[in-house]
């Protein structure tokens, strides 16, 4: 077949010209045909058992090869996993150049979740390597954990005092995005007045949904009395919450961030906090600076000790097998609906 393959490419290229992607496309296609495919999960933080299982199922009725790389303790290990891989299925795990130079057959990498700074991406392109992200998947894990973080908040980090209730308070989310859009489902339930910010999402998309949406991130700010963060990390976003903007809440205001740590400028926002002794801030992603806020704003900040929001079973179980399906639909179909590289 590969003999066949090539023959039929090099003749027809004296026939038609066959551009570079859709080269890319045959090649994929014949080669899944002649051998057994491989995919690695590689993950220094393990899926639970049951997700690995379903991944499995996933992956071997497709006639591929599983490969687990679980617990590793270094980079030299992932580079030498990589080497025949056609697929890799990865958490926080960090793919760069040199993992990519090492991965001489990757076809496709996907992060089982929604965010994708971890892979990058212009080397996945420059290698001709496919990278996708799951998005949704952990939505409501992370929703539910901010809207657990907002009662801890109002109840004075459960420290034994009278606090408030989120119902009738205003709810600024900042991204509406799977998270957000789940975030204000739930908040729904606790009475809240809900409004967003998104440059990206329409506004009739936000109104349809009962959630009032505003022009700006600096109207979101002054509006409400807690603000949910779910921006992503960009060059425009990182650093871009500082004090210009926090000095725009209310008293009393809380900040929720089950985003990323570099959309905080975590300079200003401690000299934000040091100014007004009514605002808190919660959050899932712990600042470099976690121990200093402690000693600072002890019952007004509050940090996980590692990132939390998709650590449950059920979004454990389905950011993976939404990745091995989505590698196993570009594989035989070419479907890359979820391409975050071009």
């Amino acid at each position: 077949m590969c003999v066949f393959f090539y023959t039929f490419a090099a003749n027809m290229e004296h026939v038609y010209h066959i551009p570079e992607q859709k080269e890319k496309e045959i090649f994929v296609y014949y080669t899944t045909l002649v051998k057994k495919m491989k995919v690695l999960v590689a993950t220094e933080k393990p899926f639970a058992k049951v997700a690995v299982d379903g991944i499995r199922q996933v992956v071997e009725q497709a006639g591929y090869e599983l490969v687990l790389l679980e617990k590793y303790t270094s980079k030299q290990q992932l580079l030498e996993a990589v080497a025949d891989v056609d697929a890799l299925i990865i958490r926080s795990d960090n793919v760069d150049a040199e993992v990519l130079d090492a991965a001489k057959n990757l076809k496709i990498v996907v992060r089982a979740g929604a965010g994708y700074d971890n892979i990058d991406l212009a080397a996945a392109t420059a290698h001709n390597v496919v990278a996708m992200n799951t998005p949704g998947q952990n939505s409501n894990a992370v929703a539910e954990l901010a809207l657990g973080l907002m009662v801890m908040a109002v109840r004075n980090l459960y420290n034994g005092t009278s606090g408030t209730e989120l119902m009738g308070k205003k709810l600024g989310i900042h991204a509406y995005g799977n998270v957000g859009r789940n975030v204000a489902r739930i908040a729904k339930g606790f009475g809240m007045s809900i409004y967003a910010y998104d440059a990206y999402c329409p506004a009739e998309v936000m109104v349809n949904e009962g959630v009032t949406p505003v022009a700006s991130a600096e109207e979101l700010y002054s509006t409400c009395d807690i603000v949910s963060l779910h921006i992503p990390a960009t060059p425009e976003t990182k650093g871009s919450i500082n004090n210009a903007l926090l000095s725009r809440m209310p008293q009393g205001a809380v900040l929720v961030n089950t985003a990323r740590k570099e959309v905080i400028n975590e300079d200003e926002l401690i000299q934000f906090m040091q100014m007004r002794k009514d605002f808190k801030y919660m959050t899932d992603i712990m600042p470099a600076a976690d121990q200093k806020m402690q000693e600072l704003f002890e019952g007004r900040y509050f940090a996980t000790p590692k990132k939390m929001g998709a650590q449950t079973a059920e979004a454990n179980i389905n950011a993976g097998i939404a990745a091995a399906k989505q590698i196993v639909d570009y594989l035989e179909n070419g479907n890359t609906k979820f391409q975050v590289n071009k």
